[in-house]
């Protein structure tokens, strides 16, 4: 239930803060006194859209806050507050919504911030309003539909077919991009297959470029390469007059003088040393060059091959605008996987059409369980609802529902139809044949209805009683208030016969000071409830009659 509204500079509310008790509370007061503000500041608390305009005159924010008391063991509500790691508190919630000069806001539960959608969802397991234009929810086949699931307690099965139309949905979706998948494959295939071909008969080699380049400066400069090669092994190994003087030999040869002078000489002795130390490197850089000047091949041959090759390489650079040997390895197995892809698609292609016919078969499973339990209830549904009719004084209306069959859907493959006639005879659509009055009545059986089976709180009916008047009227009342006895109940009325029913009564006011005009509310005792119902009686001038018939109202 709503224990307590508090309101700051919120349109023409400078400050507002009012209990509320269980039972029937009843709200009337001229047109245009600010009832409307009054729902709207609640609203705005449960989650509706902010706007900077609803800010007062003057003000910097405006704040709204509202104190509801909920059943401990509220699963639903409290899971869905738990779940956000916000305090359930025992079921005692403070929702404050703060929206600044910006247009911007915050929201807090139990003073810890909370984001719109989470109010959002919350919003129904607290209070349900019935806005004045919401009896047009009567031409709404989804709005009947949903009344009837209630009825018929078909949560479980609802939540079964949206999981089996998902599914069903999900495998639909995944098969048409399996199909324009594989279409382009097959559309690109001989393209492809050429591209793969050409990059495969290349048998490309990462890093191979590098060394393909180094080797072509080497065959290309080759007859340099070895005439230099050659005048370093002459250097090494020359002849002269027929003896050959060699290097190495001079070197050994005055190693030897030098270990002799060394008996007279110490000095030459680490002379001696190094000698030996550059002539042993000496013998390898003679033998290396010799290795080198070996295996240095003039070829022709080799060469055309090396150049035709990073011909080749850079070629396919160009045409596939990549810059590396790795790219170009990288690209052609991109190729082969997609060509490979066409036969391991097609078989995914064929589970994914056998799964699709069996989510369908699940799915058909699930509205048939739904159709069948729509099927049973929308008899004793009817039955109820004639039975309210009835009691607000339309004696031969009948109301029926009628099941018609629907494209499937997440609510199944049934569609609703609410038919009524107020002289019982060959029903139609309610949307067609309802007068005002009648929809006002209709609208508050579903309503008594609806607030049975999901144990809301608090609801809150905004001149519900609508093109309804005399005992009528009073027949309305009285449902209200029976349905106030299990729940709290604010109805905002016009009607003196409506307003004198329920415990409790407040009354919204008006008024301008200083050029600045309010609104207020405050409740009512038992002498001044016998002053506004006279006046929703008679009007501005309140005779004695209508004290008289207000107090024979509020006696009954």
């Amino acid at each position: 239930m709503l224990s307590q509204l508090n309101v700051r500079n919120y349109v023409l509310i400078d400050s507002l803060e009012i209990t509320f008790p269980e039972g029937l509370i009843i709200i009337t007061g001229q047109t245009g006194a600010g009832k409307s503000i009054l729902l709207g500041a609640l609203s705005l608390v449960l989650g509706a859209k902010a706007d900077a305009s609803a800010i007062g005159e003057g003000a910097e924010n405006c704040i709204v806050e509202a104190d509801f008391v909920l059943s401990a063991d509220d699963a639903q509500a409290r899971s869905l507050v738990e779940d956000n790691d916000l305090d359930w508190n025992g079921g005692q919630l403070t929702i404050r919504r703060v929206v600044a000069r910006s247009g911007r806001s915050r929201a807090f539960l139990n003073d810890e911030p909370v984001t719109l959608p989470v109010l959002q969802q919350l919003a129904p397991r607290l209070v349900d309003i019935h806005s004045q234009h919401q009896t047009l929810l009567l031409t709404d086949h989804q709005f009947q539909l949903g009344i009837l699931d209630l009825f018929a307690n078909n949560e479980a099965r609802l939540k079964n077919c949206r999981i089996q139309w998902n599914a069903l949905a999900s495998l639909k979706k995944e098969l048409a991009e399996l199909d324009a998948r594989i279409a382009e494959i097959e559309r690109d295939r001989d393209y492809n297959e050429a591209q793969w071909k050409q990059l495969d008969a290349a048998a490309l080699v990462d890093g191979e470029l590098e060394e393909l380049e180094a080797e072509q400066k080497t065959l290309a400069n080759a007859e340099e390469i070895k005439e230099l090669l050659c005048a370093c092994s002459n250097l090494a190994e020359t002849h002269e007059d027929g003896v050959e003087l060699s290097m190495v030999r001079s070197m050994k040869e005055m190693e030897r003088l030098l270990s002799k002078l060394s008996r007279f000489i110490p000095l030459t002795e680490s002379l001696g040393s190094r000698l030996e130390s550059c002539r042993l490197e000496m013998e390898d850089i003679v033998a290396e060059i010799s290795d080198l000047n070996e295996k240095m091949d003039v070829s022709p041959e080799r060469l055309e091959f090396v150049e035709d090759r990073i011909a080749l390489i850079y070629s396919l650079f160009k045409k596939h605008g990549v810059t590396t040997v790795a790219e170009l390895i990288s690209l052609r197995d991109s190729l082969s996987e997609n060509l490979a892809d066409s036969s391991v698609l097609t078989c995914r292609r064929e589970n994914l059409v056998r799964d699709i016919a069996n989510a369908q078969v699940d799915l058909d499973a699930a509205c048939k369980s739904l159709h069948e339990s729509r099927k049973a209830y929308s008899v004793p549904f009817g039955e109820i609802m004639n039975q309210s009719l009835k009691f607000l004084e339309l004696p031969q209306a009948v109301f029926d529902v009628q099941l018609l069959d629907a494209p499937q859907s997440a609510t199944g493959s049934d569609s609703v139809l609410f038919r009524f006639s107020s002289t019982g005879k060959n029903p139609v659509d309610v949307a067609k044949c309802a007068s005002g009055g009648e929809l006002s009545r209709i609208m508050l059986s579903l309503k008594k209805l609806m607030a049975h089976f999901t144990e809301m709180p608090t609801m809150i009916f905004d001149e519900i009683d609508t093109g309804v008047s005399g005992s009528v009227a009073d027949s309305m009342g009285s449902m209200i208030c029976a349905m106030g006895d299990n729940m709290q109940v604010f109805a905002i009325t016009h009607l003196p016969q409506v307003a004198a029913k329920g415990s409790a009564h407040y009354v919204v006011t008006k008024s301008s000071s200083a050029g600045r005009t309010v609104s207020t509310i405050e409740k009512l005792s038992a002498e001044q409830r016998v002053m506004e119902v006279a006046r929703m009686l008679s009007g501005s001038n309140v005779t004695e009659a209508a004290i008289a018939n207000a107090k024979a109202l509020l006696s009954e």
